[in-house]
This record gives C-alpha cells, structure tokens and sequence, in this order.
C-alpha cells in the first residue's frame, strides 16, 4: 500500500484551526493545495492571507465556502478533538449528502495505519481537511499539523 501525498490536493477553507493547518502544512512541504475561502477572505483572526490559493466565493457566509469545498473534494477528512461543532458537521452531512468518503479523525482515538488505510481504499485526487476553528478547539492547529506530519513521514517514498 502506498500513498503519494504529493499527488492528493488538499482543499481547505483557510479558518484559522484545522484549516488553516492543512493549508500551512502543504505549502510547508510543497503539496498541492487549494480550495474557496468567504468573500473578502474572512476567518476569525482577520483577513486570510493572499499566500493561500484559496479563491473566494461569492458571499462573505462561511456555509458557502465549507459547501464548495466538499463539493470540489474527492473526499473528506474531519480532524478534531472536542465535539464536533456546527461547521464541521456541516461538512459531514454536505459529504453524506454528496456521497463523498468520509473518515473521521479524533484525536484522542487516532490510528494512524486506520487513517492510512482509508486513504488506499478512496484513493483521492483532492482531500478536503476539514474541522473547527481554533477558538472552538484550543490546540487543534498544531495537533493536525502533527498528524499530517506523521502521514508525511509514513507515506514518504
């Protein structure tokens, strides 16, 4: 089994949390990358970065943009370590409804071989990462940071 991170694009909102972490980490190891932040580039902690290839939708409501990004996604990876807040489950039902692959990642019960698996068996062109914000999960930014980290290192050829 083996997994070619460098081949996945990972779509991501940019909100600051989960997010953001997917963004940082693969323009950090030169993954492709991508997906729709609100109008105006709108996240909790101010306005998003230009150095994110997000493209913005039409409105600044951050439904919109967690819709387009399951919607141009292969599949759907939730990080998270709380319960999972309403904008995280938005993405979940969005991905039910679309019949997209899911697998959801607590950290608390992360397995890394599980996760690894997963992403054999779905084999995504495009990864939408997704989870809650910072200030609805404290911590959670550098925790998926380290999980992709240890994906990176698993899956390296």
């Amino acid at each position: 089994m083996v997994i070619e991170l460098n081949k996945i694009k990972i779509i991501s909102g940019g909100q600051s949390g989960v997010d953001r972490a997917a963004l940082d980490f693969s323009i950090a190891n030169n993954l492709m990358c991508g997906g729709y932040c609100p109008k105006g580039r709108l996240a909790e902690d101010g306005r998003i970065e230009d150095k994110y290839p997000l493209l913005e939708t039409i409105t600044e409501d951050y439904n919109e943009r967690t819709i387009k990004n399951v919607e141009i996604s292969d599949a759907l990876l939730v990080i998270h370590k709380s319960p999972i807040d309403k904008g995280t489950m938005l993405a979940i039902d969005e991905a039910r409804k679309l019949q997209k692959e899911i697998f959801i990642l607590k950290i608390s019960d992360f397995d890394l071989e599980e996760l690894i698996s997963w992403l054999d068996k779905t084999k995504p062109s495009s990864l939408n990462i997704a989870g809650p914000r910072e200030s609805n999960d404290e911590g959670i930014y550098l925790l998926t940071i380290k999980v992709l980290q240890q994906l990176l290192d698993k899956t390296k050829l």
